[in-house]
């Protein structure tokens, strides 16, 4: 099975608390934690970054599937965040409220919805994840 991406992401992190170095394609990304749990709040904190992949990819799948339809949709706004609970068993919680800056009708939105839970991020939230890691 082929990756997705051409170059893996890679990461460090030196002797500063929290303060990793990400690398991708082209560009670098700092991550932190905030400061009231020992970072330096230099960059976005894991939970962050991980919604803001959710954010953009329902972003860009709703500009895609809005742009090919011809629809008079200028904006679009999301806000994501999560919530965690631990009864029996161990449940993260995302919320995810799409907006928009013009009038859209209903039927208009109940198709957008649709769209928004097949951007390729949900779905790898959605469905089964292995993570196989190796020293």
């Amino acid at each position: 099975m082929a990756n997705l991406l051409d170059h893996d992401i890679t990461g460090s992190i030196g002797t500063q608390n929290y303060l990793c170095t990400i690398l991708w394609r082209n560009g670098r990304l700092l991550m932190d934690e905030p400061e009231n749990v020992g970072g330096e709040d230099l960059g976005p904190d894991p939970f962050s970054t991980l919604l803001a992949s959710l954010a953009g990819c329902t972003l860009s799948t709703l500009r895609m599937y809005i742009d090919r339809k011809g629809w008079d949709i200028p904006e679009i706004k999301i806000a994501v965040n999560l919530t965690q609970e631990n009864n029996d068993v161990f449940e993260t919680i995302i919320t995810r409220e799409i907006s928009f800056s013009s009038n859209v009708d209903e039927e208009t939105k109940n198709r957008l919805l649709i769209i928004a839970e097949k951007c390729p991020v949900s779905k790898i939230l959605k469905n089964k994840i292995t993570i196989n890691t190796a020293l």
